[in-house]
């Protein structure tokens, strides 16, 4: 299940499933010049990070490897974010995604009904056709 679970959390950070969140400068910050005071409200985007290149290289291809061992370094992923204010549902929300990919996998073969399907973004990509799939039983 570790691959299982590194091949998800690639997905995740490739597609992060929330966008970023505000928080607000407790004190005084100088970073790379600009100055922000403290109450200043600033917004992260998890989509930046996940995708920066200087922290993950080929940072658009999936390489569920990047997470093995000791992983990316802290702050750095941060599907779930991070710290204090990490999803308290994060364990949950793993066991649920593995649960339902060994069903699928398991139980089912499946195939695209549109292969080259288009995407909009707006904010999160979405397939334009709704990313319809044909599920068979495997015969055992």
């Amino acid at each position: 299940m570790k691959y299982s679970w590194n091949v998800i959390s690639e997905v995740m950070r490739i597609t992060p499933p929330i966008l970023g969140a505000y928080r607000e400068a407790i004190v005084d910050i100088n970073y790379e010049g600009y100055d922000i005071p403290k109450g200043w409200k600033l917004y992260w985007n998890t989509g930046l990070t996940s995708l920066d290149p200087e922290i993950f290289p080929n940072s658009r291809r999936l390489e569920p490897s990047r997470l093995e061992e000791d992983g990316p370094a802290p702050y750095t992923y941060i599907t779930f974010g991070g710290g204090p204010r990490i999803c308290l549902g994060k364990e949950f929300a793993r066991l649920e995604m593995l649960v339902f990919l060994h069903i699928l996998i398991r139980k089912f073969t499946w195939k695209l009904l549109v292969p080259n399907e288009k995407f909009i973004y707006d904010p999160m990509p979405t397939p334009l056709q709704g990313l319809p799939i044909s599920l068979q039983p495997h015969n055992y």
